[in-house]
């Protein structure tokens, strides 16, 4: 228990160190550090980490996602051009550039698979081309988060990692308090539904009154926030049970140990690859920008 609590204050002081310096940098660069570790981590447990093309080809092109996102940005703030005019560009160059970056990566990938068709299987093939997809597009969320406003991004970004954390341990002092049934005894034994709900309920709250308090409180603020978050839990949820399946069905109890009690990068943010495009989506919506 002792490590479970020097290792998460130490991952809360970098994440605080991080935001800190959030307008610089260092936010891509972290964000790059943490695709690299989840990609290791996802190709390590379908024991393609040595395959160095492979692991190369994924590596590369998810650690370059944060930093064309964060080009992008700034290249538009420097320029002085209209960012809502920007951001609507995104299906131009920069969006091409990211294609073109995964698509060079699947492209290896499959070149490797054809060299090492008798020791490589299609599962594994398919199962790295979807993490190198998924996983640098919904990490670099944090770079497009915070990039789509000048005024709101840090706080934006607060909630949009908020919207998966939150859940998480709002679901945990609801199931605790009140669990009786079982949500996927299977797949996660300890979660129940009561504590599901409950983690639904609280972070819609929290999302509504952190939105009322930045933005003044009005009806449709109060609802749009409240479900924007209720949504969030859900898809975070969802996140955290689909990487638990990943790992009863490989056989792992952590998909690393990079923090000492609680395991592997992917364990401390499978929710959060689903949480943050979700909030993200929401945010272009509904022009909480």
């Amino acid at each position: 228990m002792l490590t479970r609590i020097i290792s998460g204050a130490v991952g809360v002081l970098i994440l605080a160190a991080v935001l800190f310096f959030h307008d610089t940098m260092v936010l891509p660069i972290a964000v790059a550090a943490m695709i690299g570790i989840m990609l290791f981590e996802l190709l390590r447990a379908v024991k393609l980490e040595k395959n160095l093309p492979i692991l190369i080809a994924s590596e590369l092109c998810g650690i370059s996602m944060p930093f064309i996102y964060n080009y992008f940005y700034r290249w538009h703030e420097e320029k002085k051009m209209d960012l809502t005019l920007a951001i609507a560009d995104m299906d131009g160059a920069v969006t091409l550039v990211a294609f073109a970056v995964t698509l060079a990566g699947a492209f290896i990938i499959f070149v490797t698979w054809l060299r090492y068709h008798k020791e490589i299987r299609y599962e594994q093939v398919f199962f790295a081309l979807a993490v190198m997809v998924l996983v640098p597009q919904a990490m670099s969320c944090i770079v497009r988060i915070h990039g789509c406003s000048p005024e709101n991004g840090l706080f934006l970004l607060i909630m949009g990692l908020c919207g998966a954390w939150i859940a998480d341990t709002g679901a945990y002092f609801s199931g605790v308090a009140l669990g009786k049934h079982k949500l996927c005894p299977e797949i996660s034994p300890k979660k129940t539904i009561e504590g599901f709900v409950g983690g639904i309920l609280i972070t819609g709250i929290v999302f509504a009154v952190a939105f009322c308090v930045r933005e003044g409180f009005s009806a449709k603020t109060a609802a749009v926030a409240f479900v924007t978050g209720a949504v969030c839990a859900v898809v975070g949820t969802i996140g955290d049970l689909s990487a638990s399946m990943v790992k009863r069905q490989i056989g792992f109890k952590d998909y690393g140990k990079i923090m000492p009690g609680h395991g592997g990068m992917m364990d401390r943010f499978d929710s959060v690859l689903f949480v943050l495009p979700t909030f993200y989506i929401f945010i272009e919506l509904t022009g909480k920008v």
